[in-house]
């Protein structure tokens, strides 16, 4: 089943990762309906999806990334209960409870080589994300190939500096890109 939230990604080209405080206080005021939050930690999660929140926009936390949470299906549930739309996670036990609990899920994998691309179709079998999130998301030619193969929306995120660098993500089959670059989030 398709998560209520894609249609947010679909409707924004870019979504912005926060950060830190600044960074969340820029792109509480962009288009975007939706804000990836990278980073953080147990004190300071729960305001940031709650300023979020507030500002009308689904809050979407890299489970990873936040200080202070262990790599356990609990920290799931904890993020849920702080009001977390979603998650973001290279770790697929992480996103199978994030499918379980209803949240949005966002499988991010770093295409390194063509062992970690070739591996993503089995992966995401194994796990089947709402999204996946494609790293470095300069990669056309990949996200053009693996957007063909797989069945569910890429978002491409990572080292998007320039607008062409988000154009040509989304002609290649992306459906959105993530960037913290706050000048690209008005793109």
């Amino acid at each position: 089943m398709r998560h209520k939230l894609i249609g947010l990604l679909e409707q924004s080209p870019v979504i912005p990762a926060v950060k830190d405080d600044t960074a969340l206080t820029r792109a509480a005021g962009c288009d975007s309906r939706v804000l990836f939050l990278l980073g953080g930690d147990l004190l300071t999660i729960p305001g940031w999806i709650a300023r979020t929140h507030e500002a009308g926009k689904q809050a979407v936390v890299h489970i990873d990334l936040v200080n202070g949470l262990a790599p356990k299906e609990v920290a799931v549930d904890w993020l849920l209960h702080q009001g977390a739309d979603g998650i973001l996670s290279t770790r697929p036990h992480l996103i199978r409870r994030g499918r379980e609990l209803g949240m949005l899920t966002v499988l991010r994998v770093f295409a390194i080589d063509s062992k970690a691309v070739g591996n993503l179709q089995k992966e995401t079998e194994m796990v089947t994300p709402d999204v996946i999130e494609i790293l470095p998301g300069t990669l056309p030619k990949v996200i053009e190939k693996l957007s063909r193969r797989l069945p569910i929306p890429l978002i491409a995120g990572g080292l998007m500096a320039e607008k062409e660098d988000i154009l040509a993500a989304l002609a290649a089959g992306a459906l959105c890109v993530s960037s913290s670059e706050d000048s690209l989030w008005e793109v």
